[in-house]
């Protein structure tokens, strides 16, 4: 009984089964469809405004701060005001009695008057062209000193330079004389942005002036603003290796404000419908990367040529073509012919 177990018994040595045959590895696959990728450079920084103020007064005198046309009470911190807006008012009657207005006014039109006149007699003979020169220079001279004396008279006006928000309004007695030289208020317009960030020295003979650029707030980053390149450093830093770049950005809504922290991004070069995959389905490494497609219930190796790529992206520009069945999951195992089930389409 023995002999004949072990006749009929199998070789240990001959046997090996083939494990595929009959097993088929369940795979997820999805139809590759052509889309857009983008190169981008990604940074981060501090914004501030295009166009920001500290204004302080150049004479001193009573402060008076104004009221707000738009609200009614005088101006607080937050509120917006329009180019040429009186902020605060300052008085000081010795300061405009010593400017002498109305007499300077009455000078300078005396003095055309006499220059009239001496321009007719000229023409007649009656005076020389020196003294028609010296009344000429009088005229000039009265003119001249009547416009300065108002141009002096206008600092009495604590005016805003530009449309805007004040964003720093410092306390002073209403009624109280400030000398010169004091804070008035801080005046920041929101509407254009910039953002100054230093890149490495790989970029810079690709960063260009003019480059699209998408920004986007940590705090809300759902808010997405355009900007694009503005200037660009060529000299290196020698301590960082680093390069400075000034992106402007536009910002209508008033979503960004000064001093908050962003992302953004430089848009180095942009494809539309060409083949892009998720960057994850890619087995080996850059200079040997590979996916698998179905094909008759076979999973097919591909060896794929890829172009620009981004954190999660990658453009295949050759191995792939369009609408052909690729691997997106259960592919870790898969080996060429590898017999497969699929389980689920993705997309489709």
């Amino acid at each position: 009984m023995l002999a004949v177990f072990l006749a009929a018994a199998p070789s240990c040595n001959n046997w090996s089964p083939d494990l595929n045959t009959d097993v088929a590895l369940p795979v997820v696959v999805q139809k590759v469809k052509k889309g857009s990728i983008e190169e981008v450079v990604t940074t981060s920084g501090t914004v501030r405004p295009v166009r920001e103020a500290l204004i302080k007064n150049e004479v001193g005198g009573l402060y008076r701060l104004q009221k707000n046309p738009a609200t009614g009470r005088p101006y607080r911190m937050g509120d917006r005001v329009k180019e040429g807006a009186v902020i605060i008012l300052l008085e000081d009657k010795e300061y405009e009695n010593n400017l002498n207005i109305t007499a300077k006014k009455l000078n300078m039109e005396i003095s055309k008057q006499e220059y009239e006149k001496q321009s007719s007699l000229y023409e007649k003979g009656g005076v020389t062209l020196r003294e028609l020169r010296n009344a000429e220079v009088a005229m000039i001279n009265a003119r001249n000193d009547y416009e300065n004396a108002l141009i002096k008279l206008e600092k009495l006006k604590v005016k805003a330079p530009f449309d805007g928000y004040l964003v720093d309004l410092p306390y002073h007695t209403g009624g109280v004389r400030v000398p010169a030289g004091q804070e008035m208020f801080r005046v920041m317009a929101f509407r254009k942005m910039f953002l100054e960030a230093h890149l490495p020295e790989k970029y810079l003979p690709r960063i260009q002036d003019g480059m699209q650029v998408r920004v986007t707030n940590y705090v809300f980053p759902q808010d997405t603003l355009n900007g694009r390149v503005s200037q660009i450093s060529p000299a290196l830093s020698e301590e960082t290796r680093t390069f400075k770049v000034r992106m402007d950005i536009d910002n209508p809504s008033g979503v960004l404000r000064p001093g908050m922290f962003i992302k953004s991004e430089i848009i180095l070069q942009r494809k539309d419908s060409v083949i892009v995959i998720y960057k994850n389905y890619l087995r080996g490494n850059r200079y040997g990367r590979k996916v698998f497609v179905v094909e008759n219930g076979l999973a097919r190796e591909r060896r794929i040529m890829t172009g620009i790529e981004n954190d999660n992206m990658v453009e295949v520009v050759n191995g792939l073509k369009e609408n052909e069945s690729l691997v997106v999951r259960g592919y870790e195992t898969l080996r060429d012919r590898t017999k497969v089930k699929v389980t689920m389409r993705v997309g489709e």
